[in-house]
């Protein structure tokens, strides 16, 4: 007797059977019970999730007899009437199953729908099945129409497709849809254990996870691979050959290389790359393989627990390490630069360079890790899921003395006054910018303000403290010296990816010895990682020291530099359209010759101000 394979062997006889379609089996046992059936159904889905199964399961029950002859329409076909064990076997005269494949001419189907004046020659309804109905050519859907939409009363028609957008509305508003949905690796799991209990075939777990995840969400691949793999393994599914036949990487050195990531050594980042291409691990499988231990990373980081197909391998606890070393929005970009370098594999001359190049990248813009972070939180940072610390306001911060500055701190556009070594500095409080200049529009004189009189030897050293560090900035000033500052930074190579954006998008609103204030237009911009990454940058090329902070606020940043930069573009680009349109030689053009200026076409130049734009 001839082998039958495991998915015709396990094809389901009874929507009880059916696994992973709940809904479509709800749908149909209700109607059929009720006797509210369509003349037409129109199954989708991908490859192997039991279209042509629910079909036949269908035909089944129309046609079922009962096992002593006097049954009726069910949703529970007994499989032992001659109706039901012909369907099984492909040859019931009533049912026919044509493969709109290889038959898609408007000739076979009017082959097929002469058949429908007939009346059913065994069962009660004739059933006419087509698979891969979207094959039909426009001729032979337009000779259906009419029989499709006003059938005998004994003629069902099914119709199944893995493509329903490329299906005639025509033919979908005459059908009732299904959608059969892949199913889920866990699904698929709990089904190949019961077959291969059945079957009397050892197997471990982990193996049956990898089918499942192999399958992709079609329980026929599934049963091809698990068949596959009995093969392969003589008899026997065991994890290492089952991986070894699919061709998947070992769970062990993807995470080390996530663990290297996490620590941001790029040199054991490489090693492990060169270790993988020594063994001949395909550099695609690595980064499917990344991918897929990021996106569990993630459900355990947002849910606190493993995802219901993972198995509670023995990996658990580095991937619990894993979950708690990156950050959650690490996490995300790790998984979307696995995700887009795949798509790069093929571009490179050496796919391992290639590789080598997209772990880099993923290193390069991996914010600094939980550790370095909380290195650089300032002692003012709020600890997590803690309160601000209060901060005493500066009038109540009174040193017992107080002496002059003897040396300017350092700042974007100038010195700074700082107190000296041994006075006290109050607390991070910021005074508003006031204007120092009277607006354009105001034809008022300022008055002059007089100078404050030096105070005397028994003034309060609170007033002195005050006084030391109170320095009122226009807006304006504050802003150009912001931007003449990220200019530095950025001319120097010191700020980069999220930093750089960061500070391109905010502007300086107020600053002082111990701390200063950005506004940035989205609270994104500010995420901690980032924010403090700018601090220690700042902090180490203005030589602030250790206690020095940098807060941030959420507004309007019309004075940023990337908003600057902005408009300035826009300036010249406007500039430049004007001289275009002053030039004589284009007025010339335009009148005499019915010239239009191209939109978009007038881009201007640096070369000096005569060549204000070009053409």
């Amino acid at each position: 007797m001839s082998y039958l394979v495991l998915a015709r062997k396990y094809r389901p006889k009874t929507f009880a059977e059916m696994v992973g379609q709940e809904h479509v089996v709800q749908a149909l046992g209700n109607a059929l019970r009720a006797r509210r059936l369509h003349h037409a159904y129109l199954f989708t889905g991908t490859r192997g999730v039991g279209k042509t199964t629910v079909s036949r399961i269908l035909a089944k029950s129309l046609n079922c007899t009962g096992p002593d002859g006097q049954g009726d329409i069910t949703d529970t076909p007994c499989g032992v009437c001659d109706a039901c064990r012909e369907i099984d076997a492909g040859r019931f005269v009533d049912y026919t199953e044509l493969d709109a494949a290889s038959n898609r001419g408007v000739d076979e189907v009017q082959t097929l729908l002469e058949q429908a004046i007939y009346k059913p020659v065994q069962g009660r309804f004739k059933v006419f099945m087509i698979d891969e109905v979207h094959m039909l050519t426009n001729t032979a859907f337009n000779a259906m129409l009419k029989t499709l939409e006003e059938p005998p009363e004994y003629l069902k028609f099914v119709l199944a497709t893995t493509d329903p957008q490329k299906v005639p509305v025509t033919v979908l508003s005459r059908c009732l849809q299904f959608n059969l949905r892949p199913m889920a690796p866990q699904t698929v799991a709990e089904h190949l254990q019961r077959v291969l209990q059945t079957e009397g075939i050892a197997a471990d777990t982990g193996a049956v996870r990898l089918l499942a995840r192999a399958a992709r969400g079609s329980m026929r691949d599934a049963l091809s691979l698990t068949d596959q793999a009995i093969a392969y393994g003589g008899g026997r599914l065991s994890e290492a050959a089952v991986r070894q036949m699919l061709g998947v990487v070992e769970t062990a050195p993807v995470l080390t290389l996530l663990e290297a990531l996490a620590a941001r050594d790029a040199a054991a980042l490489v090693a492990q790359v060169d270790a993988m291409r020594e063994h001949g691990v395909a550099p695609a499988a690595v980064l499917e393989e990344l991918a897929g231990t990021l996106q569990r990373l993630a459900v355990r980081q947002w849910t606190g627990q493993a995802p219901a197909d993972d198995g509670g391998d023995e990996d658990g606890a580095r991937l619990d390490a894993l979950a708690t070393a990156l950050a959650p929005d690490v996490t995300q970009l790790l998984y979307s630069l696995c995700l887009h370098g795949r798509a790069e594999l093929g571009l490179a001359p050496d796919e391992y360079a290639a590789l080598t190049m997209v772990l880099l990248r993923a290193l390069a813009f991996t914010p600094d890790s939980p550790a370095q972070k909380k290195s650089l939180t300032p002692a003012t940072e709020p600890a997590p899921g803690g309160s601000p610390p209060s901060l005493p306001p500066a009038a109540a911060v009174a040193p017992a003395t107080v002496e002059p500055p003897t040396a300017p701190m350092p700042g974007p556009d100038g010195p700074l006054a700082a107190p000296a070594t041994g006075a006290a500095v109050p607390g991070p409080a910021i005074e508003p910018a006031t204007p120092a200049e009277t607006p354009p529009w105001d034809d008022a004189a300022p008055t002059p303000t007089p100078a404050p009189a030096p105070a005397p030897a028994s003034a309060s050293a609170s007033a002195s403290a005050s006084l030391s560090v109170s320095i009122p900035e226009s807006s304006q000033a504050l802003a150009d010296a912001w931007e003449r500052l990220v200019d530095a930074l950025e001319a120097a190579g010191r700020i980069q990816a999220l930093v750089r954006e960061l500070a391109l998008q905010s502007v300086l609103v107020a600053r002082s010895p111990a701390v200063w204030r950005l506004r940035v237009p989205q609270a994104t911009l500010a995420q901690g990682t980032a924010r403090e990454r700018l601090r220690a940058v700042l902090a180490d090329h203005l030589g602030f020291g250790p206690g020095w902070c940098l807060e941030t606020e959420v507004g309007p940043a019309p004075d940023a530099p990337a908003e600057r930069r902005a408009a300035a573009r826009r300036a010249r680009q406007a500039a430049a359209e004007a001289a275009i349109q002053a030039d004589p030689l284009v007025q010339a053009l335009m009148r005499d010759w019915d010239a239009t200026l191209v939109a978009g076409s007038i881009q201007p130049v640096d070369e000096g101000p005569a060549d204000a734009g070009t053409v």
